[in-house]
């Protein structure tokens, strides 16, 4: 599907500033059409062919019954069809005269609003408030209320004064009509609060009902803490003066309400303000749970590694007191093996998430076998490519496979004493790893297979590969001389 950018570049001679103004509008517009109980879609000039329009995008109400079944984006209107477009194009004002429109069996009222920048400058689109006609009643309080609002509104769509401008760092996530709205006059006083509206605040505190009572000083009065209940009165007041305050958390009797107040200035004169309310008490409930839960899975990793660390420490002392040199030898790998996983867990412990950098692993992991094996031999290590970012299910088996490799070529690839050089080289293509451990020494026996070997190095390597990895391991000679064991994987 094609974006409203796509639509406008490939259909308008709006500029990137217009664009950029449309997009805003889209972005906010849910709002009108819920309180309009109306299908607003936005209709723009067609480059190159006068009277003819297209439609740019479209939003249903969730308040009332749509006009439109189809989606109406790309449909071109011209002629009869687009005169009430035309009208608020070319002559910049409201058209809201004509009888109803039928679509099959459904009749609506069409409004066609032009829409400025907040400079006022030309119209640089329209705003088609489209009307299902065919649940026509006698409206309730609520309706008609929401009904004003949005005329206001309207206005300052035509005015170049909605939507308001873009605030950096503003979240998306936003209170609706449905979660609680408050219009308030230009004296500050409440005219109208709905029932959800209400709601939010009572669970802060306030009794009685909020007509007629100053909402900046009544929302000062709330909060344990007078500076956010002061911050709150200040950006109500701020959108009585004409601001668009960002929206505000407040926490008052162990609820939290999300707050956003905007100016309602029809024609440029103050009309007061709209508050829109929506209580998260339960969504900040389940983000400090999932807070403390991932606080306690760290510090889980934690103590994992720090039990590690100790089983390492211990078979590091037995391995000092065992007489028979190849036990001590045994043991001294067992040590290094549990080492490389408490890295692991380590990492986990200092992350936000289940995942690890998995680089820095694996360059800590060369750097001990390297430490090691200095008194035996000259071997450096080099790596070649990134990891990236490993889910901790794999960072696991990997670490494991990769300190195998390395201690493989570091102990048996050169002679004591021999300069040599042991590569570890990374290709990653999305979730597919191939990675490579090679070096330049001495080669691997005649008819050598991985699969049949007897060392418990390369027996738990091929184990995890295949295993844990899911992978394919391969120990092959290189053309130019020397080792190189190849292990493929994906994340699954």
């Amino acid at each position: 599907m094609s974006t409203l950018r796509d639509v406008i570049s490939a259909h308008t001679d709006l500029t990137s500033n217009s664009a950029a103004h449309l997009q805003r509008l889209v972005a906010e517009w849910q709002l009108l059409a819920d309180l309009s109980f109306a299908d607003f879609l936005l209709w723009g000039a067609v480059k190159d062919h006068p009277g003819r329009y297209v439609c740019l995008a479209q939003v249903r109400p969730t308040t009332g019954p749509t006009a439109y079944e189809e989606d109406q984006v790309g449909r071109i209107l011209e002629g009869e069809d687009a005169k009430h477009l035309s009208v608020a194009y070319t002559e910049g004002r409201i058209f809201r005269e004509g009888d109803p429109v039928w679509r099959g069996d459904v009749a609506a009222r069409h409004e066609a609003i032009p829409v400025r920048r907040r400079d006022r400058s030309q119209v640089i689109a329209v705003a088609a408030r489209d009307t299902n006609l065919s649940d026509t009643r006698s409206p309730s309080h609520l309706e008609l209320n929401y009904l004003k609002t949005a005329d206001y509104l309207v206005q300052m769509l035509t005015d170049g004064g909605f939507p308001p401008p873009l605030l950096p760092g503003e979240p998306t996530t936003a209170p609706r009509i449905g979660d609680g709205l408050v219009r308030i006059g230009a004296d500050g006083l409440v005219r109208y609060a709905s029932p959800n509206a209400l709601s939010a605040y009572r669970r802060m505190g306030v009794t009685g009902h909020l007509r007629d009572r100053d909402l900046a000083e009544l929302t000062r009065s709330l909060p344990s803490t007078p500076e956010i209940g002061a911050d709150a009165a200040r950006r109500i007041a701020d959108a009585l003066a004409g601001g668009t305050p960002r929206r505000k958390e407040i926490e008052a009797k162990g609820a939290t309400v999300l707050m956003r107040a905007l100016p309602l200035r029809p024609g440029g004169k103050a009309a007061g303000a709209l508050v829109l309310v929506r209580d998260i008490t339960e969504v900040r409930r389940l983000d400090r749970e999932l807070v403390t839960k991932d606080a306690t899975i760290r510090e889980i990793h934690h103590r994992v590694k720090n039990n590690l660390q100790t089983v390492a420490a211990l078979l590091r002392l037995q391995a000092r007191r065992v007489g028979s040199p190849q036990a001590r030898l045994s043991l001294e790998e067992s040590v290094r093996r549990v080492a490389s996983i408490a890295l692991v867990h380590e990492t986990l412990s200092q992350s936000s998430d289940e995942s690890v950098g998995f680089d820095q692993i694996v360059d800590r992991v060369a750097s001990m076998a390297v430490e090691v094996s200095v008194a035996e031999s000259k071997v450096t290590l080099r790596r070649e490519g990134t990891f990236g970012v490993l889910p901790s299910e794999y960072a696991t088996p990997l670490v494991m496979v990769v300190n195998e490799l390395i201690q493989n070529a570091v102990e048996h690839a050169y002679p004591p004493g021999q300069e040599g050089e042991v590569v570890i080289g990374v290709e990653r293509d999305g979730d597919h790893f191939r990675v490579t451990v090679s070096d330049h020494g001495k080669g691997l026996p005649e008819g050598f297979r991985i699969a049949d070997s007897t060392r418990l190095g390369l027996q738990i390597v091929h184990t995890l590969v295949t295993g844990e990895l899911r992978g394919t391991i391969d120990m092959r000679p290189r053309a130019e001389g020397g080792t190189e064991a190849v292990v493929d994987f994906a994340l699954q």
